[in-house]
């Protein structure tokens, strides 16, 4: 198994997305990137942390390849906007990939490359080291599947969801 800590706005869209592939075991949503111990998700959404709302993706290589799940990343949000995506403002929604070795660096970079060819204008995505990741508060854990009905997974959520699908549907469960 491998994972990637990826931040692409809410985390909520990160989970979902990914979690109608093959080869996801299984999406945690939580914190990285800030300067407080154990942050609340109302510490974090404040701006008074530093961290990104993240996901650490946990994928087995042998059924999706790692160069996928950095594709669909890159397919699911907008690399272009700094500190945000679409009306979720902040800090916290910036776009990062949280690295663990210089594999992972390596990767990474070769993603952010791929994503250039695809998106006009500059892509903003921090590249950094990885650093403590912080567990989100358990009802963010699967959010969508427990609340789809609810009014941002309609707007914003199933959007994205979509997308993804239609970009790499032979990966899907």
């Amino acid at each position: 198994m491998k994972s990637f800590v990826l931040a692409g706005g809410c985390f909520w869209c990160l989970d979902s997305s990914y979690m109608q592939f093959k080869g996801i075991i299984d999406v945690e949503v939580g914190y990285m990137g800030g300067s407080v111990n154990n942050p609340s998700y109302e510490a974090v959404c404040n701006g008074n942390t530093g961290h990104a709302e993240v996901a650490r993706v946990i994928f087995d290589e042998s059924v999706i390849p790692a160069e996928v799940v950095l594709d669909i990343f890159f397919t699911i949000h907008d690399p272009r906007q700094l500190n945000r995506q679409g009306a979720d403002v902040g800090t916290q929604y910036r776009s990062a990939m949280f690295y663990t070795d210089d594999e992972q660096k390596q990767l990474f970079e070769q993603a952010l490359e791929r994503a250039a060819e695809h998106w006009d204008g500059d892509i903003v995505t921090e590249l950094s080291p990885a650093e403590e990741f912080w567990m989100g508060e358990e009802y963010h854990q699967d959010f969508f599947a427990k609340n789809p009905n609810q009014g941002y997974c309609n707007a914003v959520v199933a959007p994205k969801m979509a997308k993804a699908r239609g970009a790499f549907s032979s990966y899907l469960k």
